[in-house]
């Protein structure tokens, strides 16, 4: 994929964050039937923002929708510093799709004073406020503003395993209950067919009233039903235009789903969606990941629109065409080893339309379904966005990380040579081998590990794409161009997860995030346990601390005893064992390195997050007819969001 001189990827920065555009390449050689098919599916990817924003905060729609109407009418002077200051707030939450940080999960507050907040309300159209009935301008000021400043929800998702993270954690998946309650409540859900559980609640709200506990089902004429009822008008819509009979049986199937929240139908929707890989145009829509919720169940709403990039996509399929290979040869238990790989799918996409949980914040890979009964009997899909990776790659040049935390001429070298080839093709390997591996033991409960099941889910699949990324079988393929390209990925695995991840993480703040927490876990229990043999050291140099590689092939197999553990874990559900390394490696982080990191960080004026803004799709109708569909990169971040909010708000 080549930059175009004239593409500018960073268009906007504020706080920690740099918003990017993305190029959708090759979209004027797709069909006219295709392009019509991905503008409907685009369509029903834009209607559920409502719901994901909800889902992270009870009150985060009416700070949204407050925060448009200033936008849109302040009458005011908006070159003042009160306004540029609120401006960043409300970018701030547009990004994050509420109050509470992507990332971090931490409560952020405007840097503009509660006074002035209320000011910009009461000097705004207040009939675009999202006021109570007969709901004064000032008690709406006051109720808003104190919901914004107060010192209370302040993480939406908690791991903190020394207390309730149910009831420590801001977001809505749950109101009124305990995490006992919860757990006990679960517990009481039919399965039908153990062997084939149901995902129960992933698609609801669990509510106490009155001492009684009932479920909120999102659903048509169900909780979200507005929204809902928009995202099945438009996959209607879409059907019509589906490739194959089954992508059309599989949209049918969704919005039956939609219609009555049976999850029987969600995994049966699922099963078609997984074993149809002829489309090139395919799609994510619906409640899929967990990691919202504190104890791994609720999901979030999220959709995905992309084709197929046919010419990268030969390295995915390589890898999924030698998948049985892969897991025979895997350093683990033959017992938590499939006997026959069913179904695993890798292709390399091209993002077209990025909406709900992958919207402005995205994920470069993708490996679906997740319940691992469907993995085991159906396969799996497995996708690189490539049209992403290489965005953040173009926006990351000439940034001065690597000149700054890597003090060897050979591992910059190689980091230039390689590396965005060998984090690229270590993505690929994390989801199609890492989360499309492995089986659970009979009887064990998918939900066994609770709080630490993301961690450690993220941390088996990294640790398979790196014991196989220095596999001699990834040369012999064709995947890299040699035996030293690797050790790019190990250099930057290990650098990030000791240091230069800790960019994101105020000081004096542990880890929470999952992802997060398992690169710490990986690299500081290969640090410690590498110790004897000096496999990785950290040398202080003119007072600036580095990671140094002394022995990647050392390296390699503890990322395999430690595989080999994890691996263990989840098969058998072994909760202590698994919380025991989570919480002596993932969580705290060593202060005064977290400090120098920071301060060093600090002078290279760079924003640690990123973002993007969608490209708009623009029908082309002749004679009410569609004769084309056009692509627009103009739209700015701000006009963006503005624009979603008038035609996306539902609820």
């Amino acid at each position: 994929m080549e930059a175009e001189k004239d593409f500018e990827y960073v268009i906007d920065r504020f706080a920690d964050i740099k918003i990017m555009r993305y190029k959708v390449p090759d979209f004027e050689n797709i069909t006219l039937n295709q392009k019509i098919f991905i503008y409907y599916l685009s369509q029903a990817a834009l209607c559920g923002r409502d719901i994901l924003c909800d889902q992270f905060y009870r009150h985060n729609l009416l700070v949204r929708h407050t925060i448009d109407a200033i936008v849109n009418s302040y009458g005011g002077n908006r070159e003042s510093g009160d306004f540029k200051q609120f401006m960043t707030y409300a970018k701030r939450v547009w990004f994050s799709n509420g109050i509470h940080h992507h990332y971090s999960c931490d409560k952020f507050f405007p840097e503009i004073g509660e006074e002035a907040f209320k000011q910009l309300i009461i000097n705004s159209d207040f009939e675009q406020m999202p006021k109570a009935a007969g709901e004064s301008v000032t008690d709406f000021a006051n109720r808003v503003t104190d919901i914004i400043y107060s010192k209370t929800d302040l993480k939406r998702v908690s791991l903190d395993s020394s207390g309730d993270v149910v009831k420590a954690s801001a977001n809505n998946f749950y109101s009124g209950v305990s995490q006992a309650e919860v757990e006990a409540y679960n517990a009481t859900l039919p399965q039908p067919d153990p062997e084939r559980p149901l995902s129960n609640g992933l698609n609801s709200r669990l509510v106490k009233t009155d001492g009684r506990i009932t479920e909120e089902t999102y659903r048509v004429g169900g909780k979200y039903s507005a929204a809902i009822e928009q995202i099945v008008s438009w996959l209607e819509k879409a059907a019509p235009y589906a490739e194959t009979d089954q992508q059309r049986e599989c949209i049918g199937k969704l919005i039956d789903y939609y219609r009555t929240g049976d999850l029987r139908l969600w995994d049966e929707y699922n099963i078609l969606w997984v074993s149809d890989n002829r489309p090139r145009v395919d799609f994510v829509n619906g409640f899929v990941e967990v990691y919202g919720d504190p104890l791994g169940i609720k999901g979030t709403w999220e959709a995905l629109v992309n084709f197929k990039d046919l010419t990268a996509t030969h390295r995915t399929e390589t890898i999924s065409g030698n998948a049985q290979w892969f897991e025979d040869h895997a350093p683990i238990d033959s017992r938590f080893k499939k006997s026959s790989v069913k179904g695993v799918t890798a292709k390399v996409i091209t993002a077209v339309q990025l909406g709900g949980d992958c919207y402005p914040s995205t994920p470069i890979g993708i490996n679906l379904p997740n319940a691992d009964w469907i993995r085991k009997e159906h396969g799996s899909k497995s996708v690189t966005i490539e049209n992403i990776t290489y965005a953040y790659h173009q926006a990351s040049l000439g940034s001065g990380m690597l000149d700054e935390f890597c003090n060897n001429d050979a591992e910059r070298t190689r980091s230039r040579k390689y590396g965005y080839q060998s984090s690229n093709l270590h993505t690929d390997l994390h989801e199609c081998l890492g989360h499309g591996s492995g089986q659970l033991l009979p009887g064990t409960n998918p939900d066994a590990l609770k709080n630490y099941s993301s961690t450690l889910e993220e941390a088996r699949a990294d640790l398979f794409a790196l014991y196989y990324i220095a596999d001699p079988k990834i040369v012999e393929l064709g995947l890299l161009p040699d035996n030293e390209a690797f050790k790019a990925e190990y250099d930057s695995y290990i650098r990030n997860g000791l240091m230069t991840q800790l960019t994101r993480i105020e000081l004096g703040k542990d880890l929470e995030e999952s992802h997060m927490r398992n690169r710490q876990l990986i690299a500081r229990w290969a640090l410690e346990h590498g110790k004897a043999d000096k496999v990785i050291e950290m040398p202080v140099i003119d007072d600036k601390t580095y990671t140094v590689i002394n022995d990647y092939t050392r390296l390699r197999q503890l990322f395999a005893a430690l595989l080999a553990e994890i691996q263990r874990i989840k098969s058998e559900g072994d909760f202590e064992a698994g919380k025991n390394l989570v919480e002596t490696y993932a969580v705290k982080i060593d202060r005064q390195l977290h400090a120098e990191v920071l301060e060093r960080f600090k002078k290279l004026n760079i924003a640690p997050y990123g973002g993007f803004v969608n490209p708009v799709l623009k029908p082309v109708v002749e004679n009410g007819e569609i004769t084309d569909i056009t692509i627009d990169y103009t739209e700015s971040y701000t006009e963006q969001m503005l624009r979603y909010g008038r035609k996306f708000g539902f609820l």
